[in-house]
């Protein structure tokens, strides 16, 4: 009698298969969303700081800044004043995105995303879309204190949105180079001090809050050629009139430029941590 023998049925192994950047990229927004909901200290700084800053040049150095302007008040400062809170809300969302890519970074939430199926680009992109979107929310709430305490412009409907997306432009730049930052440093402690001089330093050297002519020549030199100056002019002169010049070409310049330094030298630095 012959015995039949039987080859048993090979094991396959599931393996999902990888889903689309885009759905990626979405997933990890959503999860920057609901970590800003759940822990919402970082963006109540956010918005608190440049609100802070308004309220005090508007009411304490706004007299003292209108007279050295030949201005007749406080009360006009605050349209000179505003445009330039407006992008000192950009800047200030350098900080928690800097401190929030290097937590994930050091605390091992990349790590194992990278085992997983997913588009390795879309941690980073779903980071910086999520900042961006929080950093327009700060300028909503901004713009509408800067309304309550006397703000006012002209501005028609085509130059809102023109300001809108100066503002957009610059938030994108600055959330890309904030990635970037939030790679190189190795303790959330340091990646503060790292985005110290774009939310803060370079502001108070540009023509924020005085005129450049204010200025003496070796800092003008410096503040008229640089990002928050010709930002600064641009949305100044899209909400309140004045003059554009040449600050609006240069804006958009260096918008770009960062926007591009920013998010070429963050993939390096994702792709370089993935082959270690």
């Amino acid at each position: 009698m012959s015995t039949v023998t039987t080859t048993p049925a090979p094991t396959r192994t599931y393996v999902p298969a990888p889903t689309s950047a885009l759905q990626n990229s979405l997933t990890m927004l959503r999860r920057n969303l609901r970590h800003a909901r759940r822990y919402p200290a970082m963006t109540i700084s956010l918005v608190s700081m440049p609100i802070a800053m308004l309220v005090l040049f508007n009411y304490v150095f706004g007299g003292t800044m209108s007279a050295g302007m030949g201005d007749q008040g406080s009360g006009e400062y605050i349209d000179y004043l505003v445009p330039g809170i407006l992008l000192m809300a950009v800047g200030s969302g350098v900080l928690p995105t800097t401190v929030g890519v290097c937590t994930d970074m050091t605390e091992g939430i990349v790590a194992r995303f990278r085992t997983m199926p997913i588009n390795g680009s879309s941690i980073l992109t779903g980071r910086a879309v999520g900042a961006v979107i929080q950093t327009m929310i700060t300028i909503v709430f901004v713009t509408g204190v800067a309304f309550l305490i006397g703000f006012r412009s002209g501005a028609e409907p085509v130059e809102w949105i023109a300001a809108a997306g100066l503002l957009a432009l610059m938030s994108t730049a600055l959330t890309w180079l904030a990635v970037a930052l939030g790679q190189l440093v190795k303790a959330p402690e340091a990646a503060s001090s790292v985005a110290l001089p774009f939310s803060f330093l370079l502001p108070f050297l540009s023509s924020v809050f005085v005129p450049l002519d204010s200025m003496p020549g070796w800092l003008r030199h410096f503040a008229e050629w640089q990002p928050y100056t010709a930002f600064t002019e641009t949305l100044r002169g899209l909400l309140t009139g004045t003059e554009i010049g040449k600050f609006g070409p240069l804006a958009v310049g260096w918008g770009i430029a960062i926007a591009l330094l920013g998010f070429v030298w963050a993939r390096s630095l994702f792709k370089r941590d993935a082959k270690r």
